[in-house]
């Protein structure tokens, strides 16, 4: 029996095209896998040939749930767990018999599938495939080989310091790093959208930050309890989440008492923009990102969307635009936040909703529906009263 060196293979994907900036792009990544890993082991990393090599020693390293973990981290296309050797066809073949023995003995057809960016290794890809195919055979007489739909493929890339033995690598995340495009904050409901297009921005590199507005006694602190486990579940995606909570009932209250009931949403909207932005100029936020998705509902027609910002200092993105409920959803399984979203208890979104609310506002009614009443002393109050926690990916809360 031989000793088996594990190794995780990160492939890079979209950082492969970068140019001069490309080192930069690495070791942020580099610095996110090693925060998502650090509790599963001393772990070691480099990068070479467009590859993050994730190493350990196997007997104090969790490697299957350090796989896990890493199929979350963008910035990592794809993800092979592979084992380690000398590059000679000897030590090659005892590493596959070794590692994927068990698999090959099993089934009854494979394909040998080889890699071979060490240009200087005695035999090309063609020839290695060959080689150890036929010695795989020799060993495994039951065997037949498919190229197209093997039951097992054994994997050989003969890098420049060692050769590498695995299967068939799994997807990873893709995107680009968390951490290399600046900072948002994401208005995070309870509903299915806005943890999707969060977790889209944190995707193309946003460290994402979040806003929650609640309207107690309208909304339950269950209804609280529920976003706080969303942001924890897609910071195994985005990171680390600081969560805002917002007092938003006397401006509920207050829209209610003194605007036209089919704009009472719009101009809800307009108060949350105006909340968030300036919770953006005061933390360095560069964007406000929301889950709206045009003409999902009343709110989010285009007319409705143009009344909403214009009160908008700073850039609105909004990644669900134009996808529908369902291309939504299939996210929210993927990213494993639907069934937390559809807990029953209702955001504050929900609140005084309008009987017929109004599709197409004009700027000007909207304007002049607010116009009779101030809310800068109760956006004042509410941002006086918020409140903040930090969520952070693995960690077990009590909700």
């Amino acid at each position: 029996m031989i000793c088996l060196n594990q190794v995780i293979l990160c492939k890079y994907g979209e950082l492969v095209l970068k140019g001069l900036n490309r080192s930069s792009f690495e070791a942020v990544l580099i610095r996110n896998v090693r925060r998502r890993l650090k509790s599963l082991g001393d772990f070691s990393y480099s990068s070479r040939q467009s590859t993050l090599f994730v190493e350990g020693d196997d007997s104090l390293c969790d490697f299957g749930e350090a796989m896990e973990r890493l199929k979350r981290v963008f910035g990592i296309a794809k993800l092979c767990m592979a084992v380690s050797c000398e590059k000679n066809l000897d030590d090659i073949e005892s590493t596959v018999s070794e590692y994927l023995g068990e698999s090959l003995q099993l089934a009854q057809s494979f394909k040998v599938e080889a890699k071979r960016a060490d240009k200087r290794f005695y035999l090309d890809s063609m020839q290695l495939m060959a080689e150890l195919g036929g010695r795989i055979l020799e060993r495994y007489p039951h065997l037949t080989v498919d190229v197209k739909s093997p039951e097992v493929t054994v994997v050989v890339e003969i890098r420049d310091n060692s050769a590498y033995v695995h299967g068939m690598p799994v997807d990873g995340a893709g995107g680009i790093p968390v951490g290399t495009s600046g900072r948002a904050l994401l208005m995070l409901s309870g509903g299915i959208d806005s943890p999707v297009a969060g977790t889209m921005m944190a995707k193309r590199g946003v460290i994402v930050s979040a806003i929650h507005f609640q309207s107690p006694p309208y909304t339950s602190e269950r209804a609280f309890i529920k976003v706080k486990k969303l942001a924890a579940k897609i910071s195994e995606y985005c990171g680390q989440i600081t969560l805002f909570s917002v007092p938003f009932t006397k401006i509920q209250e207050a829209i209610r008492e003194n605007c036209p009931e089919e704009l009472f949403t719009i101009i809800m909207r307009r108060q949350m923009m105006e909340i968030s932005q300036r919770l953006c100029e005061a933390y360095g936020f560069s964007a406000i990102v929301t889950g709206e998705s045009i003409g999902q509902v009343a709110s989010q027609t285009m007319a409705a969307m143009v009344a909403t910002d214009s009160v908008c200092r700073l850039p609105v993105f909004r990644p669900c635009i134009g996808l529908d409920k369902k291309e939504i959803i299939d996210i929210s399984y993927k990213i494993d936040t639907f069934d937390i979203s559809i807990e029953p208890y209702e955001d504050c979104c929900t609140v005084f909703t309008p009987k017929h609310p109004k599709t197409k506002p004009t700027l000007a009614e909207v304007e002049r529906a607010e116009s009779g009443f101030d809310f800068d002393p109760l956006i004042k109050e509410a941002l006086d009263g918020i409140a903040q926690v930090t969520l952070r990916p693995y960690e077990e809360y009590d909700f």
